[in-house]
Formats: C-alpha cells, sequence, structure tokens
C-alpha cells in the first residue's frame, strides 16, 4: 500500500510524492499578483519533496477582493509561471487555486457590493450581501474559465476549484445561505455543476481538475451534510481527477482550521466516505505526524494528504522522512501561519520563522559542511528556544558549541507551561530542537549557573545569552494573606490549595490555559481581565470562542474589565476599569499571568555590575533576554544571531 513518500499520478501527470501543499493566504503578494516571494516560497516545498503544491486561492473576478493582498487570476499568468519553473524541476505538479468568496468577502478593499446566493448577512462581518441575478451568475461561470485558461496559458499542471468554507460556491450548495426559489435554489448543485464543466473544458482531459469541497458544514440544523456531498460529488465524478475532502462554513469557521484543541486527523471518516464514490481523495485536517498520514493512506482513507501546515513548519518534510529524519513539527497554534487578519502579517511559523520572509538571514548552513578554519568555539547561556535555535544553527555550520542551562531541563518557558488543554504540542518544538542539537554534537550542561566573571575567562569566540525572562514585580499592595504565584510556577505544581484568581491582563493563551488546567483539577477558578472578553489575543489563533465556551461549561467565574487592586484579610479587591466599581472575591491565591521581565543575570555587553569584566567577545542577546514575547521572537532571534555569526566568519 503506499505511503506519503511515493509517486502517484493524475490525469497521466506524476506526482513525485502523494503530500499536498494546499492553497492558503501568505500575503506574499504585490498588488493582486504573485510575486518573486510566491515562487521562493514555493519551490521550497517542491524542492523538499512535496507532490502537489496548490498555489493561494486567485479570485475569478475583480470584484471579489476578499483580504488586502488577495490575488486576482487577471493578474497572476506571470507568477504562475514563475511558480512551475521553479517547482517543476523537482518533480512537483502545480495547481492554480481558483475561487470566489461572495458574501464571505470584503467589500474594504473593491469599494463593491458583495455578492451571493441570497440576502443573507455573513455571520462574521454581518455585512447584507446582494443577490446574484442571471449576470452576476453568468460573469462567475465566464471567470472560472476565463481564470483558467489564464493558468493553462502559464503552463500548470491543473487548477483547483474552491468550494471549501469560505467559497461562492459553497454558499451556493448550502440550505443556509442559499434560499433561492429559481433553479439555482431549487438545484442547489447547479453553480458548481456549470463550473466545474467550464473549467473542464478549458484544461481538456490532459490536466488536473480537483475540487475542495466542504463536504460538512457542522450544522445539524440544516446546513451541506455529507450525505448532500456525496450525491453532489457523484454527479461530478467523472469530471474530477481530484477531490480535497474539508469541512465547516461560516457558523463553524474555527473548525475548518482548528488549533491543537482539535485532535489531528479530524476528517477521516468524511474522506474514506467521499472516496467510496470512486474520486480520488486528498485528506485534509491537521494532518501533521508523517506516520499517521502514511497509516491513513496504507488504510484506504485517501490518495493523498494534504500537509499544509506541517509543510509551513517545515518545507523539506517529506525529504526527511526518506532521510529517516524527524522534520520540525507543527504543534497546531495558528499563532504566525493563519495571516488573513489586518495587520497583513507575512505567512510563518513560530517554529521555523522564515517560509515568507524572504531574508538573506535566514539562510541555514549546509548541514556536514567543514567550516573555514575548521570552527570557532561558541557558547549559549540559556536552553530555551531561542538558546536552543541558535545552538542548533552554529553546530550546524561548523562550530563547537557549548549550552549551560540552570535548571535541569532544556526547553525554558516553553517546557515549563507545556501543560493542559491543547497546549502538551507546544513541547515539541523544543524537544525535536533538543534532539537536533544533541545529533549535532552541542555540549549540553544542566543544572549549570555561570557567570560573567567565568564567561569573560573563557577563550570562546562568541556568546549567545538566552537566559529568558523572570516573572515582573507585583504591583498590588497586599497584607501576605493572599499568596501571588506567577503562571509559570502554577504549571509546574506551585499553588495553595483553594481557590484561584487567575489575573490576565495580556489576554494571552496562558491565562486561559491555567484556568482551564486548574478547572480540570476540580478547583474553584476566577479569572480576572481588563478586556472586554477573556484571552482577546486568541482572536487571532480562532479560538477566543470556543476558548470562553470552554470556560463557561468549566464553571470558570469570568470578571471582565476588572482590574485587581488590592489583596487583604484573604479576599482579592477589584476594580472596573471604565466605571470604578469596586467588588471582592475571597480567594487562597493569585496566579499572576501578566508580562515578564528579562532575566539579567548574564550580561549582554560582557560587563559585571562595575564594569570591571570588559570583554573583547562577541555577545548577543536573544528572545525574552531582549524583551519577554512569544515563542516565535525567540527562535527567529536566535536564529539571526547565529546565521550573523555564520556570515561573520565565513568571509
Amino acid at each position: 500500500m503506499p505511503g506519503i513518500t511515493d509517486e502517484t499520478t493524475l490525469a497521466g501527470r506524476r506526482a513525485r510524492s502523494r503530500v499536498v501543499f494546499g492553497a492558503h493566504e501568505t500575503n506574499l503578494g504585490v498588488g493582486r499578483g504573485f510575486s518573486p516571494r510566491h515562487t521562493d516560497y514555493y519551490e521550497a516545498r517542491a524542492r523538499g519533496g512535496c507532490g502537489i503544491v496548490v498555489t493561494e486561492t486567485a479570485s475569478v473576478c475583480a470584484d471579489d477582493w476578499p483580504y488586502e493582498r488577495a490575488p486576482l487570476a487577471a493578474e497572476c499568468g506571470p507568477g504562475w509561471r514563475a511558480v512551475v519553473e521553479a517547482c517543476r524541476p523537482h518533480g512537483a505538479l502545480i495547481l492554480a487555486g481558483l475561487g470566489h468568496h461572495g458574501s464571505q468577502g470584503s467589500s474594504a478593499y473593491s469599494q463593491s457590493v458583495l455578492w451571493a446566493p441570497s440576502p443573507v448577512a455573513d455571520v462574521v462581518s454581518r455585512e447584507m450581501p446582494a443577490e446574484m441575478g442571471d449576470t452576476e451568475i453568468g460573469s462567475v461561470i465566464a471567470g472560472f474559465a476565463e481564470s483558467a485558461a489564464i493558468a493553462v496559458a502559464a503552463d500548470v499542471d491543473g487548477v483547483e476549484v474552491d468550494a471549501g468554507p469560505t467559497a461562492l460556491l459553497r454558499q451556493f450548495l448550502s440550505p443556509l445561505t442559499n434560499v433561492r426559489t429559481d433553479e439555482y435554489g431549487t438545484d442547489r448543485a447547479r453553480l458548481l455543476r456549470e463550473v466545474v464543466a467550464a473549467v473542464r473544458a478549458v484544461l481538456g482531459p490532459d490536466r488536473i481538475l480537483a475540487l475542495r469541497l466542504s463536504c460538512d458544514e457542522l450544522a445539524p440544523w440544516g446546513g451541506i451534510s455529507i450525505d448532500a456531498a456525496a450525491e453532489q460529488l457523484r454527479a461530478l465524478s467523472d469530471s474530477l481527477d481530484l477531490v480535497t475532502v474539508v469541512r465547516g462554513g461560516p457558523t463553524t469557521a474555527t473548525r475548518c482550521r482548528p488549533d491543537a484543541h482539535t485532535p489531528p486527523m479530524f476528517n477521516v471518516e468524511p474522506a474514506r466516505r467521499i472516496r467510496a464514490i470512486g474520486v480520488p481523495v486528498v485528506l485534509q485536517g491537521s494532518v501533521v505526524d508523517p506516520a499517521a498520514a502514511s497509516r491513513a493512506l496504507e488504510d484506504g482513507v485517501a490518495d493523498l494528504v494534504e500537509m499544509t501546515r506541517a509543510q509551513i513548519a517545515d518545507p523539506d518534510l517529506v525529504r526527511a522522512v526518506r532521510e529517516g529524519r524527524a522534520p520540525r513539527p507543527c504543534v497546531l497554534c495558528n499563532q504566525t501561519c493563519l495571516v488573513r487578519d489586518p495587520r497583513n502579517p507575512v505567512v510563518t511559523c513560530i517554529g521555523n520563522p522564515t517560509p515568507g520572509e524572504g531574508n538573506p538571514k535566514s539562510a541555514e548552513p549546509v548541514e556536514g559542511s567543514p567550516h573555514p578554519g575548521g570552527g570557532r568555539d561558541v557558547w549559549v547561556v540559556g536552553g530555551g528556544p531561542a538558546g536552543l535555535e541558535a545552538a542548533r544553527v552554529l553546530a550546524a555550520g561548523g562550530h563547537r558549541v557549548r549550552l549551560t542551562e540552570r535548571s535541569g531541563r532544556l526547553g525554558g518557558m516553553v517546557a515549563r507551561t507545556a501543560t493542559g488543554p491543547g497546549r502538551e504540542r507546544l513541547s515539541a518544538w523544543t524537544e525535536w530542537l533538543a534532539d537536533e542539537c544533541h545529533r549535532l554534537g552541542v555540549r549540553v550542561e544542566l543544572g549549570r549557573e555561570v557567570t560573567d566573571r567565568e564567561i569573560a575567562a573563557d577563550h570562546a569566540a562568541a556568546v549567545v545569552v538566552a537566559t529568558g525572562g523572570v516573572a515582573g514585580p507585583w504591583p498590588v499592595p497586599g497584607d501576605g494573606t493572599v499568596p501571588v504565584v506567577a503562571a509559570a510556577d502554577v504549571f509546574e505544581g506551585t499553588l495553595p490549595d483553594g481557590t484561584a484568581v487567575v489575573w490576565d491582563p495580556i489576554g494571552g493563551p496562558v491565562g486561559v490555559a491555567v484556568a482551564e488546567m486548574l478547572a480540570a483539577r476540580g478547583r474553584s477558578v476566577v479569572v480576572v481581565t481588563p478586556d472586554p472578553v477573556v484571552g482577546t489575543q486568541l482572536g487571532r489563533t480562532g479560538d477566543l470562542a470556543d476558548a470562553n465556551g470552554r470556560l463557561q461549561r468549566a464553571g470558570v467565574v469570568r470578571y471582565l474589565r476588572s482590574r485587581i487592586v488590592g489583596l487583604s484579610a484573604g479576599r482579592v479587591e477589584l476594580e472596573h476599569v471604565h466605571t470604578g466599581a469596586r467588588d471582592v472575591v475571597r480567594a487562597d491565591a493569585v496566579v499572576d499571568c501578566g508580562h515578564r521581565v528579562p532575566d539579567e543575570s548574564v550580561s549582554v555587553d560582557g560587563t559585571g555590575p562595575g564594569g570591571e569584566l570588559a570583554s573583547a567577545k562577541r555577545r548577543f542577546a536573544v528572545g525574552d533576554r531582549i524583551a519577554p514575547r512569544t515563542v516565535a521572537e525567540a527562535i527567529r532571534e536566535g536564529r539571526e544571531a547565529a546565521t550573523h555569526l555564520l556570515t561573520e566568519w565565513s568571509r
């Protein structure tokens, strides 16, 4: 039976593996066309062994402008051709993603009305679309055909038609958004059939026609069901070469790309059901583990697997599997790879912060190549993600690396806080980094406290200071009857019995995770936040609504728009941030989830408190030692410090 590294053939075209890099927003575009950064981005995955690359979905009509840097097919011809020319030598097939977002688009950039099958306001934006008439429907069909012709002229291997969770074609298929009384309402699949027929006529029989289809809107009150999707596909099976089985719709937006709170491989049964129709199927749905993906193929669940987030984390995933190495893990956090937001961030990964940057500092050395001059000695102080990444890159570049960590384990704050629902996977990143450091010969010393004087006396050519952060000072006065415990210590089991008040001024995942963990252990938990909702920053990862639902079901009490102003007599005194109204909560402890501050136990400039330890060594501060932030910044800065040294020493 096939595995993910095996070849496969579609429409007479051979792909070197059964792994698909699916269409997703990148914010790499210039105007509404593809850019050279797109080309580099896709080529990296093709070079790493990916079998099929589906480019970012391009709108087939100019008035569909769902986000600022959304591609428009009419402007994508040169970009598609560049991607084909870059990827085809590596054995990858290129499919041009084509779609229209309908009522789930945005009028912010097009400055025109949104078109939809029916005047049903989108549940997220609440914007009311206009109902499409025959003219608008004809324009969409023609748009798909004309866009397919542009893609064929660019010599792509085929196209993927988007009828997924955010697509106009799904809106026509769904009884939730299509309440028309004409033939496009009584036969909701009509538009999809007409689009597929128009695109097939352009492609001919020798190019791949793929369909991304929401086969279950997860809306038991009347959305698309697996039975309805199967019926629709039976009518199309002779025209399609491939179907990617996805789920979700506007009412279940977080379910189509969930974070780690949802177990991976969640579309196995829908894919198995659709494959029984006889059309080749792609398994999608948090497919991040190569072994599990191969088992799904061996079990006949699907013919290919879409491993998009996994290949954002590691472009060389397929190559690593072929060589018997563990690829960089995807921890399903959605923190930097989910980029459709008003900030226009470029697609990247918290553990591999280079996919779309086009930054020469991000280039890694060729592992095993001898370094000019035989390499140098480097001392990395701190074994968190920043220190581990710096040590890994320097060792791979041929240098002798010593890493000291004062605690008894590697991983820093990531390892300490990778506890509780949805957070267990976080430690996979630091575990992978630690394994790579050991494999590359990094000398690791645990339980080792170092001083500036010791570093100054050492012969190392450079020092990377990655000592991380410590809990910041607690600003609220108290009489000592309510102890304050840092969140990191709570994850490791340090907290008095009784009611815990979780103070979360940041609105990030840590406060939610602490509250969930304590509630799961039977503790009475109160969350206090100055924000209008708990975990405001989770809106970027898609977990905001789900997180608040979990807290409510767990019985966690929430005080919103509030701050702690006093601790006394076993009570926590609260104040509403807008009205000044006071309240009191009885508590046995407060968990501080506030900002941390840099750990300055080792200096950055090579001097001690009195300035007497001046050293000529190159020193770099990275990660939380500069300013405590997220793991993404820590790993990026660890890598940049290491690549800076590699570049400097190679001259």
